[in-house]
């Protein structure tokens, strides 16, 4: 991985973490103050603690990015201890989507009349899941590179003893 590469991807990483923690504080601001009343039309408050926690799960998955892209830049990415952060993002990825259903089952009996909103909101959800099911796929591919990268060592070692 380029030097290039890693330095815009964590330029992109601290970005939206900030930004992601800003905007959490001002909506613990606003739920801790009681400063935004609701008005009744959407249950508001469910919401925001649902996004609040959303963010979380997306700040998981970012510090494990972080972390990962780190063992890249070390080469140590082929090893067991990648697996703890390749499974937070699976973790965050499936949380974000039960995330996602409890919005879009918040957001259905408001949406009688249009019952559409609710099918393509709870489509993005199985897409959430599609991208869990991804990145377990790419852990797979991880546990295989480390096997080999392991078996490779062995045999190393064997030939080594040999000669």
């Amino acid at each position: 991985m380029g030097q290039l590469a890693v330095r815009a991807l964590r330029a992109v990483l601290v970005v939206v973490l900030a930004g992601t923690v800003f905007v959490q504080a001002l909506m613990v601001w606003v739920l801790v103050s009681g400063s935004d009343p609701e008005d009744g039309s959407l249950p508001l408050t469910p919401l925001r603690v649902i996004t609040i926690l959303g963010m979380g799960s997306a700040q998981v998955a970012l510090v494990s990015v972080w972390r990962l892209v780190t063992m890249v830049r070390r080469g140590t990415v082929f090893s067991h201890a990648a697996f703890r952060y390749v499974d937070a993002v699976i973790g965050a990825i499936l949380s974000a989507a039960l995330l996602w259903f409890t919005v879009t089952a918040l957001n259905a009996p408001g949406q009688r009349d249009d019952p559409g909103v609710t099918v393509i909101m709870s489509g993005i959800g199985v897409a959430i899941l599609g991208v869990a099911l991804i990145v377990l796929v790419l852990r797979m591919l991880l546990a295989q590179a480390v096997a080999r990268d392991a078996e490779a060592a062995q045999m190393q070692a064997e030939l080594d003893e040999v000669i």
